[in-house]
């Protein structure tokens, strides 16, 4: 029996202690407790979710891409993947995984990265760094735009080309996909669904995700 499918029948939807849907360009700020899970819902496919991790007590102990990266032997995220953070330990674990590959080198698009990706005239579009910025303004405690750093994208293709280059694909999700992740001590957790129109990966049609969190089981 796979972990995706023992997860799936444990945690029911309707007994989640919080579910929320998070449109394109919108994005969301909260603490898991050691043992609850997060599910995100790709709910009409190949959506972006840009995500950053802190421990809640200690935010200048963060999510560490290159540690991750390092430990697991590999730049993508899926099943069973720990996420560590600066001190080496886990802040979360992926438990269940229906998309199966999970981007942590394509780092937050901005409205700078967008001008040179793109061109000036996508200066004023809206990107993942102004969310990020409004989301840890809105938190406080402390959060602060210098906190800001590496990032995963849940659900998006970002291949590794044999160059060691990247390039940004349309996505491997579909709609209902999704993933689990547990905590695996108090961290706070800081989403950007991703407003990106100038790349596919989404599509280049920036749609919601859903959100549930259940306590531990």
């Amino acid at each position: 029996m796979s972990a995706v499918a023992a997860t799936s029948r444990t945690l029911d939807p309707a007994a989640a202690r919080l579910t929320v849907d998070v449109d394109a360009g919108r994005g969301w700020c909260g603490v898991l407790a050691a043992g609850e899970t997060l599910r995100m819902v790709d709910l009409h496919g190949n959506q972006a979710v840009d995500t950053l991790f802190f421990d809640a007590h200690d935010y200048a102990n963060r999510y560490s891409a290159v540690d991750t990266v390092a430990a697991q032997g590999n730049a993508y995220l899926t099943l069973g993947s720990r996420l560590l953070a600066l001190d080496g330990l886990p802040l979360v674990t992926i438990t269940a995984d229906t998309c199966g590959r999970h981007d942590t080198l394509g780092g937050a698009c901005s409205q700078e990265s967008n001008i040179v990706r793109y061109g000036e005239h996508t200066r004023h579009m809206h990107a993942c760094r102004n969310t990020f910025i409004a989301q840890a303004l809105a938190w406080g405690n402390g959060l602060e735009k210098r906190d800001l750093t590496a990032n995963v994208n849940f659900f998006m293709n970002v291949p590794l080309t044999p160059a060691g280059g990247l390039t940004f694909e349309d996505g491997i999700s579909a709609p209902g996909k999704y993933l689990d992740l547990r905590a695996d001590r108090n961290t706070l957790v800081l989403i950007s669904n991703c407003p990106q129109l100038n790349n596919p990966c989404n599509g280049y049609d920036p749609t919601p995700v859903r959100l549930h969190v259940w306590g531990p089981v």
